[in-house]
């Protein structure tokens, strides 16, 4: 017999929750099959079967979290049983195909309309897959499932969003109405709420904001896109210039260890990239080894990757440093939370023309942008932080030192 449990996806996982069983009891897998989808505190990952054999004893329904390494189902070989106390101290669960269905209704909400009739009408369909039919408003009876014996799984509902043109939306979206609403906390947002939570309590925050000259950036930009029709993003200049300085300045690639300073040899850029559900933080590895293209390239694969719950854990863990950039929501400066177990990250608020006196007292419109550094003072002074941000803005304002 061969046990199916919940995995480890990265040094900092301890618990995952099941999403939905992909296979029914009974069904027929090997080795590298996926079974179902789990989700971590980073993101939605395909569950594999570690063997070959029958799939049976599910001991988790779906939407239920348990510590990594605990069984959650088995595989049996060809005339083996499952063990006499196979899932004691567990309640075992029903098959996936005998889940609790959806209920679809529809009725009119108006109290000066009369009642429709409610359809009695039935739906198989995961619980990710409900949830995301609800916030979405995707009526899920006229969606085709493609799971076992044709439950509606996430990538079903997906489509239908795609189809419709439809755009999921945040549950703190919901309308307003005369009564408060008690608003569930998804897998995701719990683990943000709790290691952002941590960050501020623990971690001596200080911050230090800069205002960046980005005319030649603009003009570089533009020049890129006029020979290649590249296109390369403030972000990625800014990505390469974080990196440059770290290069300069390798305490801010460090973390704080209790009773020492831990170095990294490597830089690992994360950066944050905003969700349906959340925020994750993507990881570029070895960062100091690419050219500016490279970067915004790998940035832009690693932030569509994250937004459609394809990162690898490996993808999502080591970075030594990150970059959060709002420049696109029309910021004029933010300060954002430390990113554990990194020392530092850096805001990027949204590029401005501004009236600016030069060297001359002569007025002139110039492209400004502010940049703001958030300091973990346990590892990096004052001074240091104040340091390492004009450097970061040295870089910025010459950017052709950033394409070496």
């Amino acid at each position: 017999m061969t046990e199916v449990i919940m995995p480890k996806m990265g040094d900092g996982m301890e618990e995952g929750t099941l999403l939905e069983w992909l296979k029914k009891d009974g069904d027929e897998v090997k080795t590298g099959d996926i079974i179902g989808t789990i989700q971590t505190d980073k993101a939605t990952l395909e569950l594999e079967a570690p063997g070959k054999g029958r799939l049976t004893g599910f001991l988790i329904e779906p939407g239920k979290t348990v510590p990594v390494g605990v069984p959650i189902a088995a595989i049996l070989k060809s005339g083996e049983e499952l063990p006499a106390n196979w899932g004691s101290g567990e309640a075992k669960a029903a098959p996936a195909e005998s889940e609790p269905e959806a209920k679809v209704e529809t009725s009119a909400t108006s109290p000066s309309t009369a009642e429709a009739p409610k359809s009695t009408e039935r739906v198989k369909a995961s619980p990710l897959a409900k949830r995301i039919a609800a916030e979405a408003g995707i009526d899920l009876s006229s969606v085709s499932g493609s799971g076992p014996n044709g439950r509606i799984i996430e990538k079903d509902v997906r489509a239908a969003i795609d189809q419709q043109g439809t755009k999921v939306s945040a549950p703190s979206l919901l309308p307003l109405s005369a009564e408060d609403t008690k608003v569930p906390l998804n897998h995701l947002r719990g683990i943000i709420a709790e290691r952002t939570q941590h960050s501020k309590q623990t971690v001596p925050h200080f911050y230090v904001t800069l205002e960046v000259d980005i005319e030649k950036i603009t003009a570089l930009r533009e020049l890129f896109k006029a020979e290649d029709g590249g296109k390369v993003s403030i972000n990625d200049f800014v990505i390469r210039a974080c990196v440059l300085a770290l290069n300069d300045m390798p305490v801010v690639n460090s973390t704080y260890k209790g009773d020492h300073l831990l170095q990294f040899g490597n830089v690992n850029i994360g950066v944050a990239a905003a969700i349906d559900d959340g925020l994750l933080v993507p990881v570029i590895h070895g960062a100091q080894n690419m050219t500016l293209r490279q970067l915004g390239e790998e940035s832009k694969r690693l932030v569509s990757k994250a937004r459609e719950g394809k990162l690898s854990p490996n993808e999502m863990q080591g970075s030594t440093f990150s970059i959060s950039n709002m420049g696109m929501l029309n910021v004029d400066v933010f300060a954002a939370i430390i990113n554990e177990p990194n020392a530092a990250i850096i805001a990027i608020s949204s590029a401005q023309k501004k009236a600016i006196v030069n060297e001359d007292d002569e007025l002139e419109i110039r492209w400004r942008m502010n940049i703001t550094g958030s300091f973990d003072h346990r590892v990096v002074d004052g001074a240091v932080g104040a340091q390492f941000m004009n450097v970061v803005r040295n870089y910025l304002e010459n950017p052709t030192k950033l394409l070496s």
